[in-house]
């Protein structure tokens, strides 16, 4: 499963999470900035400089190989720049052994998560997914848990192999065990904009992966795209899986459950599903898999 993401839903002016997301229990101190090492591998929280060479790996994801459209000064230094990069944590996958042009080991980010969780979410203004999806009655029926949004996900074309897909779960999963994360959720893209030629995987998605009506999620007025495309019995379930990119199925896998309702992002050539994953339903052997020990050296 390839995290690749390129779900960007615009900016509103005004979030309801600020006065809806209101932990009720302490947060922790901040989580270790080394995550693990596993072989010639490091999971990390990036540091500030680290920030933009994440942003190039997603602009060489993204754009170069995933033909988004640049805008303004990302395009003229060919970074995925975002204001919330500013306030989000961004998990990194390096490769301590990479070398560089003239043989001498440099070491390289090789993947990317972003992370932005509900606390820090409050204080600047929301989530990036309410740019799409209206999300204030999610948060309003679990005021009391804490929410992690998962956005900007990717691996560098060379390095996307189950390895280093796994090591970006493990990271992920020890930033939510530091952090009590409650619930997982996240906006998901299919390639394209024609919801006819992504009626399989919608309809399968509509029809076998809905959440339940506590978890559900619905477009921003005047967004919506129908997922039910196809009836349930014209749907052939292991074609609609198989059709599927690798970072729905990988969602999929652990318990992941989508909203009603998709959305057109034109500028990526995507059409956008609101994913959520709540910790207490996802599957005990993905927790004991990713939870685990890796049998090599972890952080403290």
């Amino acid at each position: 499963m390839w995290p690749i993401e390129p779900s960007f839903g615009a900016v509103i002016p005004f979030s309801p999470t600020r006065r809806l997301m209101r932990a009720k229990r302490a947060a922790p101190g901040d989580v270790p900035r080394v995550l693990g090492r596993f072989g010639n591998f490091e999971i990390r929280i990036a540091r500030r400089k680290e920030i933009r060479k994440a942003q190039r790996l997603r602009y060489k994801v993204f754009y170069e190989e995933g033909g988004a459209i640049a805008h303004g000064p990302g395009a003229l230094v060919r970074r995925d720049i975002c204001p919330f990069d500013k306030f989000c944590d961004h998990l990194l996958i390096v490769d301590l052994a990479a070398r560089n042009a003239f043989g001498r080991v440099k070491p390289k980010i090789v993947g990317t998560y972003r992370l932005l969780r509900s606390e820090v979410a409050a204080e600047h203004g929301g989530f990036y997914s309410e740019g799409e999806f209206d999300i204030a009655p999610l948060l309003a029926r679990h005021s009391g848990k804490r929410f992690l949004e998962l956005g900007r996900s990717c691996v560098h074309a060379k390095y996307r192999s189950k390895r280093v897909i796994e090591l970006l779960w493990r990271g992920l999963w020890t930033y939510i065990k530091h952090y009590h994360v409650d619930v997982m959720f996240g906006c998901a893209s299919l390639p394209g904009i024609n919801p006819l030629a992504l009626a399989l995987p919608l309809s399968f998605l509509h029809h076998h992966a809905s959440a339940e009506n506590e978890w559900q999620v619905r477009p921003r007025a005047g967004r919506a795209v129908p997922m039910d495309v196809l009836d349930k019995g014209a749907i052939d379930q292991r074609r609609g899986l198989a059709a599927l990119p690798p970072l729905i199925k990988g969602y999929l896998r652990v318990g992941a459950k989508f909203g009603e309702g998709a959305v057109i992002d034109p500028q990526f050539g995507t059409i956008d599903v609101f994913t959520v994953m709540p910790i207490a339903e996802i599957e005990q052997r993905y927790i004991a898999y990713y939870g685990g020990d890796a049998g090599e050296s972890a952080a403290a």
